[in-house]
């Protein structure tokens, strides 16, 4: 049998990976694409949003096809979590005619497509390709990650994370081993700033790599899809910060706080009740899906910040509890607490 081609997805907290992903899914032009998702929280909602693509086949469970790592960092769970996930998947290699990875914010790339190299892995799938997202409108106001607060926290949160990288250096790492970079948000820059940052990037990552611009996600698959780079096979030619990284301690303050909740919600009060959370808690993410009475679709929300945005995903499925889901990542919460402010 040939080698199922893994295109992994790389990119910063918020710069669009899981919105390029869905638009792969539902545009997959009759590929059978399985999903492995990395996500951090004990409700893994980014999960449950490509899930809501439905493009599975009708014989297979959705749950078979996109798979989340919610142990944390995925380039330091390899071997607890990533291995025998891809074990399983490979047994399916009749099924599947790719594999996306989308990776956390803070995954290290090179450290993921060394497991590649292991030989369970290395005689049935290779690397096909390391496409590297970038937040076109954060480069365009002078950082690299829209919210950086939310950044530092998502690292300080997880258990797992092996390295504590600076910024610039994870985001130096991200470019130096893709074989594309996806420049989103575009639409929200003028054109002049645009070209300025592209040319920009492109004085940043190796020769011969592309710069491609999407909205909102929108791209033609085949320009993702099909590199046949062999990653793992020259890796040497793509140099690392980290390839010999000691570990570092974590902030045991920072955590995450999930409640599932029996009732319904008038989004616009949830809202602005959420943002008067936000006020008085150190919150710096939240997300989730939310049960609107006298709607037949779930409402997704997620909150950067003091920012907050919702929109209707999918009609709640029949033998599908209506519940309210959310959970929120920041400094020292309190479960008992942050439920009461919501539920006020």
């Amino acid at each position: 049998m040939h080698k199922i081609p893994v295109t992994v997805i790389t990119g910063f907290l918020g710069a669009g990976k899981t919105t390029l992903v869905r638009h792969l899914l539902q545009n997959n032009q009759g590929r059978r694409i399985a999903v492995l998702v990395n996500e951090f929280g004990e409700v893994g909602i980014d999960g449950e949003l490509l899930r809501s693509c439905q493009v599975c086949d009708e014989e297979d469970n959705p749950d078979n096809n996109i798979v989340e790592l919610t142990n944390g960092c995925l380039c330091c769970t390899v071997q607890e979590e990533f291995y025998p996930t891809m074990q399983e998947l490979l047994k399916r290699r009749d099924k599947i005619d790719c594999i996306l990875i989308e990776t956390s914010g803070l995954a290290l790339p090179k450290p993921l497509v060394q497991a590649f190299r292991w030989d369970a892995i290395r005689n049935a799938a290779t690397v096909d390709g390391v496409v590297t997202v970038v937040d076109c409108q954060a480069l365009a106001e002078g950082t690299l990650v829209g919210d950086l607060e939310a950044l530092e926290a998502q690292r300080q949160a997880d258990p797992n994370l092996e390295h504590e990288t600076p910024i610039e250096e994870l985001f130096e790492d991200q470019l130096a081993c893709a074989d594309l970079v996806l420049l989103t948000k575009t639409d929200l820059i003028d054109r002049a700033t645009l070209t300025k940052i592209k040319n920009w990037l492109e004085k940043e990552i190796p020769t011969g790599v592309k710069v491609v611009f999407s909205r909102q996600g929108e791209i033609n698959p085949d320009l993702l899809l099909g590199f046949n780079a062999a990653v793992e096979d020259n890796l040497d030619s793509r140099p690392s910060h980290h390839d010999h990284e000691e570990e570092h301690d974590h902030d045991d303050e920072i955590n995450s706080v999930q409640l599932i909740l029996d009732r319904t919600f008038e989004p616009k009060k949830l809202t602005q009740q959420l943002k008067k959370l936000v006020q008085q808690q150190e919150i710096y993410r939240v997300k989730g899906f939310i049960n609107v009475e006298g709607k037949p679709m779930r409402l997704v929300l997620q909150g950067v910040g003091n920012r907050f945005e919702t929109f209707y995903d999918r009609f709640w499925l029949p033998n599908e509890l209506r519940q309210t889901r959310l959970v929120f990542i920041g400094r020292e919460l309190d479960e008992a607490m942050v439920k009461q402010a919501v539920m006020a």
